[in-house]
């Protein structure tokens, strides 16, 4: 059948199963949004505030529902709004599909008004980027990208459609969306047998969980291997939930903000089984004294992360998930209590520690894990909330933590979020903010009011940029340059002012009221909530320093320098 481009655009996203897009129209994106109305029953559009809200609320989709986002920008500083949200996803290896529309294809290269090469300015930061200047080729580049974006290691693929193509008229043909099936590279059997000669030798073996276990669904595969090794397992930011945080063998996140149980165990094994991680500077410190005493077996879909930031002795290029399989059915089950016992003894000596009888941010989330009897859907923005999240929230299911880990994007939460609430409507949907961050997007609000998606925006308010200011504290000599934001904004009344529910506590009672009341209100709520500004995440790792030296308050109250 005879269809324009804009036709086409629609069409192909049903065949795709998408059900949900967000975006901002504009005159290059027109058409689409024209034939999005008549189509308005079948996909559901969210209008936010702000492109970048939009780019988030994809990602965070995707990250909720293991599903492709999708997300709508008209031509210049519309589509240039969108950068911040792709390359959020493409740090974290999300599958999102950004749309845009540029000017007529006689007017590019000429400064047209809202012209800009945006497949040029994405192309680092997309898995590819596509311009379609010839409609005949647009069904087939639509269905190729979301192919590319979920294939593989996932990511996110910008298509840019300049506006007359979007109008001309070609033939049609609808395709069914087959059965999903990954394309799994050729695991070496050789690198197989390998693994397993490491992982039946090793004495002290510890498994380091990443971000690909997640986006693999590798979840049972992972309990299965961690019971045949007998190994405690420690995990990164993005890698919370694919092993259960409630788990004994579980000993919290390796790093920076790391436990000192995770830091110590892993800096004294002689074996560390990597799955989907790739070594941030942020998990290892110096690299030259990272698991020195360990070999390293790395199990990974993305060949580049091999050797990039750590030299390992093993891999193995594979989806963890099968990999798993494999290793699990060769695996004669192995017996560890030894060196289990030497890592219970250090979580009984080094817990994590927060002042008692004050408002703070870890209570603040061991109350919201309590109230939600630790099944909701938590998203963060980035910073000391961030950390806090992470150690006090015992994540026992993937996909329940989402958070801005490669780009670490201030901003993201919010529509992130919305994103989640809207791919899983019957999960609670909580948003845990900094007020710095919530400054950068607190626009989202209305648009969570106008679209009725309940997400709870929790802010941990101590009127300082929380993280730069640690910093500030522990490395630059109390300098507090540019962090301080006391000022007179009220974020209940602005919460108020865009429609949504406002609460600000300043103690523990305060909040644990405040917060059933947002759970049980079924609306868009803000929750301000008054912290001392001199709150720290603890414990610590200095930059660039061994993670075995990582330290706490009371380390620095006796004297230990960093």
């Amino acid at each position: 059948m005879q269809l324009n481009g804009s036709e086409i655009v629609i069409e192909c996203l049903k065949e795709q199963g998408v059900d949900t897009v967000f975006g901002y129209p504009g005159g290059a994106i027109l058409n689409v949004y024209d034939e999005l109305y008549k189509h308005r029953d079948e996909i559901r559009h969210i209008l936010t505030s702000h492109e970048q809200g939009a780019a988030h609320a994809a990602d965070g989709y995707a990250r909720a529902t293991g599903k492709t986002g999708v997300c709508l920008a008209t031509s210049g500083p519309g589509a240039t709004n969108l950068v911040t949200g792709i390359a959020t996803a493409y740090m974290d290896s999300i599958p999102i599909v950004a749309i845009t529309c540029n000017v007529g294809v006689s007017l590019l290269g000429k400064d047209s008004f809202q012209e800009i090469d945006i497949t040029g300015i994405t192309m680092p930061i997309t898995k590819y980027s596509f311009i379609v200047k010839d409609v005949t080729k647009l069904a087939d580049t639509i269905r190729k990208a979301f192919r590319i974006a979920r294939t593989g290691r996932p990511g996110p693929v910008l298509i840019d459609i300049p506006k007359d193509v979007t109008a001309a008229v070609t033939e049609y043909e609808h395709q069914e969306l087959g059965k999903y099936v990954p394309d799994h590279p050729h695991i070496n059997e050789e690198g197989i047998r390998r693994a397993v000669d490491m992982l039946e030798s090793s004495e002290r073996p510890y498994v380091f969980v990443g971000g690909g276990a997640v986006l693999s669904g590798a979840s049972s595969e992972i309990r299965e291997f961690v019971d045949k090794l007998d190994a405690p397992v420690t995990d990164t930011l993005m890698g919370k939930g694919a092993f259960p945080g409630t788990d004994p063998r579980y000993t919290g996140m390796l790093g920076m903000h790391g436990t000192k149980t995770s830091n110590y165990g892993v800096s004294e094994c002689d074996l560390l089984v990597v799955l989907g991680a790739r070594f941030s500077d942020r998990v290892t410190g110096n690299t030259e004294t990272f698991a020195k005493n360990a070999r390293i077996l790395q199990i990974d879909i993305d060949p580049a992360e091999i050797n990039k930031n750590i030299i390992v002795s093993e891999e193995i290029i594979g989806d963890i998930k099968e990999v798993l399989k494999i290793l699990n059915r060769r695996l004669k089950q192995q017996e560890h209590s030894e060196w289990l016992n030497k890592i219970q003894r250090y979580k009984a000596e080094y817990p994590l520690k927060y002042h008692p009888d004050v408002l703070t941010g870890p209570f603040i989330v061991e109350e919201i894990y309590r109230q939600t009897d630790g099944d909701a859907v938590i998203v963060t923005e980035v910073g000391q909330h961030q950390m806090w999240a992470a150690q006090y929230y015992k994540y026992t299911k993937p996909r329940t933590l989402l958070t801005s880990g490669g780009l670490g994007t201030m901003g993201y939460g919010l529509g992130a979020a919305m994103g989640a609430k809207t791919g899983l409507p019957d999960k609670k949907v909580i948003n845990i903010a900094g007020d710095g961050c919530f400054r950068m997007n607190m626009n989202e609000i209305a648009t969570a009011v106008r679209h009725n998606i309940p997400v709870i925006e929790v802010v941990v308010n101590n009127h300082v940029l929380g993280m730069v200011r640690q910093w500030q504290d522990l490395f630059y000599d109390e300098r507090y340059s540019a962090t301080v934001l006391r000022d007179a904004v009220d974020f209940a009344k602005v919460a108020e002012a865009m429609g949504a529910a406002g609460i600000r506590v300043t103690t523990r009672e305060e909040f644990k009221e405040a917060f059933a009341r947002a759970l049980a209100m079924n609306r868009p709520v803000v929750i301000d909530c008054q912290i001392d500004s001199d709150d720290k995440v603890w414990p610590m790792v200095a930059p660039g320093a061994d993670i075995k030296e990582v330290f706490d308050e009371e380390d620095m109250k006796n004297g230990q320098s960093v």
